[in-house]
C-alpha cells in the first residue's frame, strides 16, 4: 500500500512541474495531429468522422501538420527544461508516463510500421509465411493499411517478432486498426525495461543516473518512436539492456547472452551485444596469455549461447530463416542515411552527364562503402574499446551501424543513443548528441510537412528547432557551449 501511495506521490510531484505539463501538451497536440489526413492510412476508421466533418482536404492536412510540429516543439522544450541541473529529484518514470498517456490509444505515430506488423500477423493467422511474401498477397483491410513500398516485400524481422504480431492480431479480434494499436504492447514492455534498468546500470558504473535517465528515458525520440511509433526496436533494446544488467551480476552474463539471443529473435542487431556481455562481467585488464585465452573463451561462449537461443526460438516459431532474403528491405526507401544521400548526389551528376546507363552505380557503390566501413569500424572497436569499456563499445558500434547503413531512421539511432550516457561522454559529445536528437526530430517534421504540401512550414520549423537548441545551450546550460 505504501508503495502505491509513493508512486502516486511521485506522479503528483512530476505533475507540479511546468515543464512536464508543457511536454504533455506537446504529446496531446501530436495525438490530435495524428487523427488528421496528414497521418492516417486510407482505410483508417478515423476517415469516416473526418469526412463527415469535411476535414478530408488539403487545408486539413496542413492544419494537422502545424499541430504536430507545434507538439514536437513543446515536447522538446519540456525535455530541455527538465535537464537534471534544473530538477534533481523528479522521477523520470513518472514524467515519461505522463507524457506517454496520450499515445497509448493513438494511431501509430510518425511511422506506419505498426500497420505492417499487423498485416504480417494477419498473414500468419492465414498460414502465409511473411518471409515468403508481402502483405499484399492477402488483399483486404490489413494490406490496405500498409505503406505501398512495403506492401509486396517480405518481412525482415526476427521470427519471435512475427509470432508476437500473430498473437496480437488474434487478441485484437482480427481487427486491422485495433491490431496496429496493440502493437504498442510489446514496445511498452521494452520501454519499461529501459526505464527501470538503465539508471540502475548507470549507478553500478558510477555514472550519474539522473543524467542517464534524462537523456535516455525522457528523450523525445524514445517517446515518439518507441511509445508512439510502437517499433519492435523498443522490445529488442529492452531485452539487450536486461542482458547488460544481468552481466553486472557476475556469472549471470551467460543468462544475459541467452536473453540477447531472444532479443535477436525480435530484431537481429541485438546479436552485437553478445560480444560485450562477458566483458561487462570481467573486462580484459591485461594481455597475459592465460587471461587473454580465458576472455576469448568467454566471448565465444557468449556468442554461441546467443546464437543457440536464437536458433531455439526460431525452431519453436517454425518460420525458418527467410529474413536472410529480406535484409535489403529497409534500404528500399529514401532516408537521410549519409552514404545513401552521398550516393544519390553523385548519381544525379552521373545521370546529368549520361555516364551511367544503369542509373544506380553511385548509390550502390556508396552503400557498399558504408557497409565496408561499418564492418571495419565495429571490428576495430571490438579489438580496442570493448576489452575495457564494453558498454562504450556497444553504444558506439550501434551508432556506427545506424549511421552507415543503407537506411537511417531515428529509432535505429536509439540503439546506441540509449547507452550513450553510460560512455561518460565529453562535453563535445554531449553537445553533438543533443544536436543529433533535434536534427532527427526536425527531419521528421520536414518530411511530414513535405508529404502534406507544406514544405515551407517544415523549413520554418527547422529554424525554430535550431534557435531553441542554441537558446538552451547559452541561456540555461552554458557549460555545453565550451569549446
Amino acid at each position: 500500500m505504501l508503495d502505491v501511495r509513493q508512486r502516486w506521490a511521485d506522479l503528483a510531484d512530476a505533475w507540479r512541474l511546468r515543464a512536464v505539463k508543457r511536454g504533455l501538451a506537446g504529446t496531446v497536440l501530436i495525438l490530435l495531429g495524428s487523427l488528421t489526413p496528414a497521418y492516417l492510412p486510407q482505410n483508417s476508421p478515423w476517415w469516416g468522422p473526418m469526412r463527415a466533418l469535411r476535414l478530408d482536404s488539403t487545408p486539413a492536412k496542413i492544419a494537422g501538420t502545424v499541430i504536430v510540429v507545434a507538439g514536437i516543439l513543446l515536447l522538446v522544450d519540456g525535455w530541455f527544461r527538465l535537464r537534471p541541473s534544473a530538477y534533481e529529484e523528479v522521477k523520470h518514470w513518472a514524467v515519461l508516463l505522463i507524457w506517454s498517456l496520450p499515445f497509448l490509444l493513438a494511431p501509430p505515430i510518425f511511422s506506419h510500421d505498426a500497420y505492417s506488423y499487423a498485416a504480417q500477423g494477419w498473414m500468419l493467422v492465414n498460414d502465409v509465411n511473411p518471409y515468403e511474401a508481402g502483405p499484399g498477397v492477402l488483399p483486404g483491410a490489413f494490406a490496405d493499411q500498409v505503406a505501398w513500398v512495403w506492401r509486396y516485400t517480405p518481412a525482415p524481422y526476427g521470427p519471435l517478432s512475427l509470432r508476437l504480431q500473430q498473437a496480437i492480431v488474434v487478441v485484437g479480434g482480427l481487427q486491422p486498426y485495433v491490431s496496429a494499436v496493440l502493437m504498442r504492447v510489446p514496445a511498452l514492455v521494452g520501454v519499461w525495461l529501459i526505464v527501470v534498468l538503465l539508471p540502475r546500470i548507470a549507478h553500478r558504473m558510477g555514472i550519474n543516473p539522473q543524467q542517464t535517465a534524462w537523456y535516455a528515458t525522457l528523450n523525445p525520440l524514445l517517446v515518439i518512436d518507441f511509445v508512439g511509433g510502437a517499433h519492435n526496436d523498443a522490445l529488442m533494446m529492452g531485452l539487450v539492456i536486461l542482458g547488460i544488467w544481468l552481466s553486472f551480476k557476475g556469472e549471470l552474463w551467460v543468462v544475459g547472452a541467452l536473453v540477447v539471443g531472444v532479443a535477436a529473435a525480435v530484431k537481429q542487431p541485438a546479436f552485437l551485444a553478445a560480444y560485450a556481455l562477458p566483458l561487462v562481467a570481467r573486462p580484459l585488464e591485461r594481455w597475459a596469455p592465460g587471461h587473454l585465452a580465458a576472455t576469448v573463451a568467454r566471448v565465444a561462449a557468449s556468442c554461441l549461447a546467443a546464437i543457440g537461443a536464437f536458433v531455439a526460438v526460431s525452431w519453436a516459431c517454425g518460420l525458418g530463416y527467410g529474413w536472410l532474403n529480406a535484409v535489403n528491405v529497409p534500404g528500399l526507401v529514401v532516408t537521410v542515411s549519409p552514404f545513401t544521400v552521398a550516393g544519390q548526389g553523385i548519381q544525379i551528376v552521373l545521370d546529368f552527364l549520361r555516364l551511367d546507363p544503369t542509373h544506380h552505380v553511385a548509390v550502390t557503390a556508396a552503400r557498399t562503402l558504408g557497409l565496408a566501413l561499418t564492418v571495419g569500424a565495429v571490428l576495430f572497436l571490438a579489438a580496442t574499446v570493448a576489452r575495457r569499456k564494453p558498454v562504450t563499445f556497444l553504444s558506439w558500434a550501434y551508432l556506427v551501424v545506424a549511421f552507415c547503413a543503407p537506411a537511417l531512421h531515428s529509432w535505429y539511432v536509439l540503439w546506441g543513443a540509449l547507452l550513450l550516457p553510460l560512455t561518460r561522454p565529453s562535453v563535445r559529445m554531449q553537445r553533438t548528441a543533443l544536436w543529433a536528437t533535434v536534427v532527427l526530430l526536425s527531419y521528421s517534421a520536414v518530411n511530414l510537412a513535405w508529404r502534406n504540401g507544406a514544405l515551407a512550414l517544415g523549413i520554418a520549423a527547422l529554424g525554430v528547432f535550431a534557435w531553441r537548441v542554441r537558446d538552451h545551450e547559452r541561456a540555461r546550460h552554458p557549460e555545453l557551449s565550451e569549446p
